[in-house]
């Protein structure tokens, strides 16, 4: 799961550059820097070296991704709202929720520690993403995407506490992976404040 995440995430991110018509350099770097951040702010806030720079498979795979994403619109129209794409990035969703997971609770920190660095790890590469597009990170406004993270943490958690340890990751996993599929299916997007004035009005 981590290394079609690491793979789904850095073609993602490298797609948003190609479309904004970065140079080469300029794709790789948001390619890689959607790939990592999330998993280097992890590392840092439990106070360890981040794993990307001690694995250099980890750099491999992100580089593939990247390729992907400079080669496939050669082949396809939108490559990267291409159905195994989707499926690709809620995977890497989950497996990136996860890992925040196991690494936050294997530091000790709060059960609000354990779902921030579960959802900082699978959307933080996303949000760094954006920042270097030079717009708002979507996770802010658009789309049911930060929301199965920060629910997938709360099952990790909750899960691990009733003495289930073993089966925490499985349930984090599941639950990020179903509801952000779900997400996709049915268009599901959490309200704005807008839409909450409209209902009140009618």
């Amino acid at each position: 799961m981590n290394a079609v995440g690491l793979v789904a995430f850095a073609f993602v991110g490298a797609s948003k550059a190609v479309r904004e018509e970065y140079d080469l350099l300029g794709i790789a770097i948001v390619g890689l820097a959607m790939a990592f951040a999330g998993g280097t702010t992890r590392d840092l806030l439990v106070n360890r070296v981040p794993l990307v720079l001690q694995s250099p498979v980890e750099i491999g795979l992100a580089l593939v991704g990247v390729a992907l994403a400079i080669g496939l619109p050669l082949l396809l129209d939108a490559p990267d709202s291409h159905p195994v794409t989707l499926l690709a990035d809620a995977i890497g969703l989950a497996a990136f929720a996860t890992a925040g997971a196991i690494v936050a609770t294997d530091a000790g920190v709060s059960a609000f520690g354990v779902v921030a660095i579960a959802t900082i790890n699978a959307v933080g590469g996303g949000a760094t993403a954006d920042v270097l597009l030079d717009r708002p990170p979507f996770i802010l406004f658009e789309d049911f995407y930060a929301t199965p993270a920060v629910l997938g943490g709360v099952t990790y958690w909750a899960t691990a506490a009733v003495g289930a340890a073993g089966l925490a990751a499985a349930a984090c996993a599941a639950v990020t992976v179903g509801l952000r599929l779900a997400a996709v299916a049915y268009g599901w997007r959490l309200p704005t404040v807008a839409d909450v004035a409209v209902r009140g009005g009618e």
